[in-house]
């Protein structure tokens, strides 16, 4: 990856960007070009501002430009996804996501420089992804004008795999083509928890954003498992509108304090995954997320239910602390974890 490439990964996602640092050199391209394209597809699926025909249009274009081979016939479908981004870009409001968008076409290319098993694995992905996008796109199409939940935990749990999870499978595919003896678990223990990890940190996505997603006629909790305790999508919909109705979230409080319990113990899952890799860097990339994720679900807890009505994220200066702390450890193994556990205790008093 070029400077530049690097300083666009670090503008879309920094807490990413750092991870892919930390990374052996093998496995830097093919991660970061899977994560930009994955974020490039995703900026169209979420952008309401575009009527929805044209965004599937679009993400069409851009998926079978995903799965062309560099045979000659890609140059002429780059060349109409090219305008189509070029318009697409000038209507996104945050920098960076335009600044993707008009990048996606130098993407493309990066693509087409991996190797045939990477680019293999890299396509694999994105096509388990677009899946979870057309989904939601389907779902929830219609805009804030009508709110739609999800019926079923079952639901719950594919589109977290469909958007997540599998990016946790993809890693470990690529770790075990690239760095042989990576783990000391078997190969099927660490597709299971990485899969496990990935969907840990889409659920925590999901709660960190309920609010807006509310906002936006979108509701991830299932109906099922709101009825269940007599809520219901449009009661949390009218309760996280304002901080003035924050009282009336208290009845959420088991259901939030569930749904945390449960996201705590997927991220505990992504440190068992990271704590049983070989090369300390690698073992560091891999711990990040969930270092970060267990800290953002303890500022979760302390906010309790009126989180829906807030923003809560890690400050920087906190991420900042956190790596000249697993760096003195040296990305040891026991430094690691005594960091999961205190960055994971500090909401439960």
């Amino acid at each position: 990856m070029n400077r530049q490439q690097r300083l666009l990964l670090s503008r879309v996602s920094r807490s990413f960007d750092l991870s892919i640092r930390l990374l052996p050199s093998k496995l830097q391209a093919p991660v970061a070009i899977g994560y930009l394209l994955a974020r490039a597809t995703d900026t169209v699926a979420d952008t309401s501002a575009l009527p929805l025909g044209e965004r599937q249009a679009l993400l069409d274009l851009m998926n079978e430009a995903i799965h062309t081979p560099k045979d000659g016939s890609e140059q002429h479908l780059h060349r109409q996804i090219h305008g189509l981004t070029q318009a697409f870009a000038a209507q996104q409001s945050h920098p960076h996501e335009r600044a993707l968008m008009q990048a996606l076409p130098e993407c493309f290319h990066l693509q087409h420089t991996l190797s045939e098993a990477d680019q293999a694995s890299v396509r694999t992905v994105l096509g388990h992804i677009k899946r979870g996008q057309q989904q939601d796109m389907t779902l929830f199409g219609r805009g804030p004008e009508q709110l739609v939940a999800l019926q079923t935990e079952a639901d719950l749990d594919h589109y977290t795999w469909l958007v997540a999870g599998c990016v946790g499978e993809f890693w470990t595919e690529l770790c075990d083509r690239h760095l042989p003896g990576y783990a000391l678990l078997s190969q099927g223990e660490m597709l299971r928890i990485g899969r496990e990890y990935g969907m840990g940190l889409q659920r925590l996505n999901i709660i960190r954003d309920m609010g807006a997603d509310l906002a936006d006629g979108r509701c991830y909790w299932p109906r099922e498992t709101l009825e269940r305790v007599g809520l219901t999508p449009e009661w949390l919909a009218q309760a996280s509108k304002t901080r003035a109705d924050s009282k009336n979230l208290e009845t959420l409080t088991p259901l939030y304090t569930q749904w945390l319990d449960q996201t705590q113990a997927q991220l505990a899952c992504g440190m068992r995954y990271a704590l049983a890799l070989q090369p300390w860097r690698l073992r560091l990339a891999s711990a990040l997320p969930a270092l970060i994720g267990a800290r953002t679900v303890s500022l979760l807890r302390q906010a309790g239910p009126a989180a829906l009505t807030q923003r809560v994220k890690m400050p920087r200066h906190e991420v900042r602390v956190l790596l000249w702390r697993i760096a003195l450890g040296w990305g040891s193994r026991k430094a690691l974890d005594q960091q999961f556990h205190r960055l994971s205790e500090d909401g439960r008093a």
